[in-house]
């Protein structure tokens, strides 16, 4: 059974309202749709700590530094619409570009510091784009809480810093990321790979899980990123654009692992650009 959708911000809105009435917590997802096991897990955890999920889709062309790129994302509302009422979500909140950005829209939302570096130093203005659209989706539904999907992780640290900077009444919550049977991170981006790219692309969590064993275990930082680009290039993919240890919550370089540090990656294959990340600490990995 697929789930209701709705396409204005208004009819979200009454909706939302009459929950509201009824005494319910409201739960949202935001997604750009071609839906995995890895959003549906969002739901699931959103479905945990809310009354009533609602789920949007919008592909969201300026959080697109590349034309093409927008013009290959995947979708497939229908499918995705079905696979959210499998999991029981409540509310598809599917707006056009023009309930989005009507004519005449002209304001950008920009969070400095953990924007820059990693993806935002390879993707001029793709967090400025991530930042606008969802601070609008935040108060179109005013949610109690909101859940992102670790894998972007940099993008989660933006929403994170951009909510208490703007005191947001909302709960951010990172959902765990979801492997494939090979170790490889769900993105909706893995079905443009060819059929030796999705052979190869698996090795990229492997490298990534054992540098960070490696890190944790004491080894030099430097040391081990240098010999784990090459491993990475080594399996096929054309260009490692960074791979880095960074703070968890601030993003900020870090030269060894700390109580909370992270190991983060973006490579191309095939054409496609893969990010994973992984934590590092001597606590994991003991």
């Amino acid at each position: 059974m697929s789930v209701s959708i709705v396409r204005t911000v208004a009819e979200l809105r009454a909706r939302i309202e009459q929950w509201r009435h009824a005494g319910y917590r409201v739960g949202l997802v935001p997604t750009m749709g071609a839906l995995h096991d890895g959003h549906l897990s969002l739901v699931r955890l959103a479905k945990t700590r809310a009354d009533r999920v609602v789920v949007t889709l919008f592909v969201n062309p300026k959080q697109f530094n590349n034309a093409d790129d927008l013009a290959a994302y995947p979708r497939s509302e229908a499918e995705d619409a079905g696979k959210l009422g499998a999991v029981g979500a409540d509310l598809l909140f599917a707006p056009g570009l023009d309930e989005m950005y009507p004519q005449g829209f002209s304001t950008t939302v920009s969070v400095a510091g953990v924007s820059e570096g990693l993806c935002g130093a390879f993707r001029p203005g793709h967090f400025d784009g991530v930042a606008t659209v969802v601070t609008k989706l935040l108060l179109q539904s005013q949610p109690d809480v909101a859940v992102f999907g670790e894998k972007d992780f940099q993008q989660l640290a933006v929403i994170r810093r951009l909510v208490a900077d703007l005191n947001m009444p909302v709960t951010i919550v990172g959902g765990p990321i979801v492997r494939e049977d090979g170790g490889l991170a769900m993105s909706s981006r893995n079905l443009r790979l060819t059929r030796g790219g999705r052979a190869a692309a698996p090795r990229l969590s492997a490298a990534l899980f054992d540098a960070a064993k490696r890190i944790a275990a004491g080894e030099d930082v430097d040391s081990v990123i240098a010999q784990t680009k090459a491993d990475i290039l080594a399996a096929g993919f054309t260009e490692v654009e960074y791979l880095e240890l960074r703070d968890a919550e601030t993003l900020a370089p870090v030269a060894k692992p700390g109580q909370a540090a992270r190991l983060l990656v973006a490579a191309w294959l095939d054409g496609v650009r893969l990010i994973d990340n992984v934590p590092v600490s001597a606590q994991i990995y003991a």
